[in-house]
């Protein structure tokens, strides 16, 4: 007969003592079992003592907890937290230096857990904190391990930034500005700055002033890629809570940005001695680049595109002479004509004029173009793009629409039209406006080579879109045809990850029209082959026995696990916890990880167990508990696509947030099928017609060449006799 369900079968550890197995009841109250526990081993005043888990997290069991509590857990009998926090927040202000250093060891590690954080903060530790760190008698270990517990019990959300005084913003800011400084201390100390930015605007105004470009600019040029990851994750924040108006400021202004407070630059990467430096020293170190830093380097490059969602939506005004001054310098360098003074000639034979260069020019409202510029997007964004083309690619500006003048009218590419509709593609394809994702590790190198990444990644793609015309041999009604070929040829391109703009180009010098239209083929031929009602037929038979393997493969990758990751309000990369599938597929094992695991982690070290029939439902999207929380990081659409959640009991959830989108439909897709209900992500769709295809050809090798009927032959007529048969006997 099976235990009842309220009893759960633990060892309790007491230092000095061997350890006892005990059945806890879990209707009973927490003080009663800490009672017993304690009375077991004739220890009095119970009440200063708790239960927690005897595993690398340390966590105590509460009654908000305890049903985590699953059989054959390790629990150790220790001081209450209460007791604790009092003891440690006595013996961190010893006159001992080594008994000081030992109690904020302790309490660096005692604050991961928030019972303990609660206990402390009660006691007004984190104010003790600050003055420790502001006296500025700490140095070496001491201070680290002092900022340590800072940022972990800051972690828990339970005390406002808001709260802390200019004195301490200075002293951090004076850590991270320090040439020579403890790297775990400097480490601490740009974790601090950057959750006061993201948590509060107050805070935001006041470490913008204590930090200047030219301070940081040594920790991105030194070797520890977490100092440059968490630098970097610095910008971010700053770039990402300054005021719109506050982070444009005209490139060509000389701007000095050793000295430029943060608040005050303009285009990140367009300061060309930071944006060299990323690229030299974190970019193409020797060093491979982790998933935190990708991440980093991804929300610099989409919070620096994002600087040009201003223009983008941007309508032009037609009576603006300054912005219609912009179209007489097309037309001018274009055709090599000065502008004509005003009592030259006629008004009626200018406006002709006119008309008839702005139509070679591809506008699409030959007598006032300006009109062509007040949809949005692009709005004066494809403007920009076409007056940087013209000025820094002349002669390729000159020859695209000399090309196109030259020829018939239904042949010719419109520059205009091609340049407004190419420009808001490209936005379209760097998702330009979008706030940068959670999860998302997606950064082009090629987009820090250039201090006009932007402007020039345009100027390849509209000579490529000529190309592409002119391969095509397109008219006028085919425009929308070639904008489809040209992304083609863009994503493939950029799904290469190029190094730099150069390699970018050649990548799409091999991506011919020729070419797209062979991988094209090449994709769509077996879909034409396997059409017919034998194959279909064939298809339908086989499929039961793809759709099986396809399972035992997601269930095999649930048996090997995967780490995910702790997404909390600050990104951090000490976060993590692993799951994974018992071999007999009868239980999920989980739990805590101190850092990412380099392989497979064994089933002994993860304490927590969920039995597979006890699951109820697997959830995903927005139906997932932890994305019904309130929060920007729970409102993100690529999180909200990578969330899922396990329901089990009454109701309990095991949350997840997969790595990427692949191990989101293995792990989705595994769950059904444990829980025996359909596998129906992306994945397996794809996975399905792959192998299904693979099958097919396999089974089809001898009729290469042969077609196939679609109707099986037609039955003869009965011969008039049967005398040619031949009796054997």
């Amino acid at each position: 007969m099976p235990p009842p369900a309220d009893i759960v079968k633990v060892a309790i550890e007491w230092p000095g003592a061997f350890p006892k197995l005990m059945e806890i009841d879990q209707k009973k109250p927490l003080s009663s079992i800490i009672k017993e526990v304690c009375e077991g081993w004739s220890l009095g005043n119970h009440e200063n003592f708790a239960l927690q888990h005897a595993d690398v997290t340390n966590f105590y069991i509460t009654e908000k907890n305890r049903n985590e509590i699953k059989n054959g857990a390790i629990l150790r009998l220790t001081s209450s937290p209460a007791h604790t926090a009092k003891q440690l927040h006595e013996r961190i202000q010893s006159s001992s230096m080594d008994a000081k250093l030992e109690a904020l060891k302790d309490l660096a590690n005692s604050s991961r857990d928030i019972t303990f954080a609660q206990e402390f903060i009660n006691l007004d530790g984190i104010t003790l904190l600050t003055q420790m760190v502001e006296s500025g008698t700490d140095f070496g270990d001491m201070l680290s391990f002092t900022l340590t517990a800072f940022v972990e019990l800051m972690d828990h959300g339970i005390v406002s930034w808001d709260t802390f005084s200019l004195a301490f913003i200075k002293k951090i800011a004076s850590y991270v500005n320090k040439t020579a400084m403890d790297v775990a201390v400097l480490q601490r100390s740009l974790a601090i700055l950057e959750s006061m930015v993201l948590n509060s605007h107050d805070l935001y105004q006041k470490v913008a002033q204590e930090i200047t470009i030219g301070q940081l600019i040594p920790h991105l040029q030194g070797t520890d890629q977490d100092i440059q990851t968490y630098t970097i994750a610095v910008i971010n924040a700053l770039f990402l809570k300054a005021p719109v108006e506050r982070r444009q400021l005209d490139v060509e202004d000389n701007v000095n940005i050793l000295d430029c407070p943060l608040t005050e630059m303009s285009h990140i990467l367009a300061q060309k001695q930071l944006r060299s430096i990323i690229l030299s020293n974190v970019i193409r170190s020797n060093k491979p680049i982790n998933a935190e830093m990708a991440h980093q380097l991804y929300v610099l490059q989409v919070l620096t595109f994002n600087l040009l969602e201003d223009r983008m939506m941007t309508k032009m005004d037609p009576q603006d002479q300054a912005q219609r001054d912009i179209i007489f310098e097309l037309r001018r360098i274009a055709f090599d004509v000065e502008c004509e003074p005003n009592n030259s000639g006629s008004i009626e034979k200018r406006k002709s004029m006119y008309t008839r260069d702005y139509k070679k020019l591809g506008f699409i409202n030959h007598v006032n173009p300006a009109v062509d510029f007040t949809q949005i997007p692009p709005g004066m964004l494809a403007l920009d793009n076409m007056l940087y083309f013209a000025k820094h690619h002349q002669d390729a500006y000159i020859r695209i629409v000399l090309e196109n003048s030259s020829r018939e009218d239904k042949h010719e590419c419109p520059f205009g039209r091609s340049s407004i509709e190419l420009t808001k593609m490209l936005c379209e394809i760097l998702k330009v406006g979008e706030p940068p994702s959670e999860t998302c590790h997606d950064f082009h190198p090629m987009f820090f080579t250039h201090d006009r990444s932007f402007e020039e990644f345009f100027c390849i793609c509209i000579q490529l879109l000529n190309k592409t015309w002119k391969e095509m041999r397109a008219t006028s009604e085919d425009f929308n045809k070639v904008m489809q070929v040209v992304k083609e040829q863009i994503m493939r391109a950029l799904n290469t990850k190029p190094n730099s703009l150069d390699q970018f180009k050649s990548k799409l010098q091999n991506l011919s029209y020729t070419e797209i239209l062979k991988l094209r083929q090449s994709e769509r031929m077996n879909q034409e082959d396997f059409q017919s009602r034998p194959i279909v037929e064939l298809r339908e038979k086989i499929q039961p026995e793809i759709m099986e393997l396809i399972k035992q493969q997601r269930l095999n990758r649930l048996c090997e696990g995967t780490c995910f990751r702790k997404i909390s309000s600050r990104r951090r990369q000490d976060k993590f916890w692993y799951c994974r599938l018992s071999p007999n597929h009868k239980v999920l094992h989980y739990g805590d990880l101190e850092e990412s695991p380099q392989g497979e982690v064994p089933h002994d070290s993860l304490q927590e167990k969920l039995p597979v029939a006890d699951i109820k439902a697997v959830v995903t999207g927005k139906e997932c508990p932890h994305m019904k929380e309130k929060g920007a990081l729970k409102q993100n659409k690529e999180v909200l696509e990578l969330a899922f959640s396990v329901l089990y009991e009454s109701d309990e959830y095991l949350n997840f947030i997969a790595p990427d989108k692949h191990e989101y439909c293995v792990w989705t897709d595994g769950l059904n099928a444990l829980l025996g209900k359909e596998m129906g992500s992306d994945l397996t769709k794809s996975d399905l017609d792959t192998l299904l295809n693979m099958e097919m050809k396999l089974r089809l090798l001898d009729l290469e060449n042969i077609q196939i009927p679609e109707a099986p032959p037609p039955i003869p007529k009965e011969p008039s006799n049967y005398d040619f048969v031949y009796d054997c006997n």
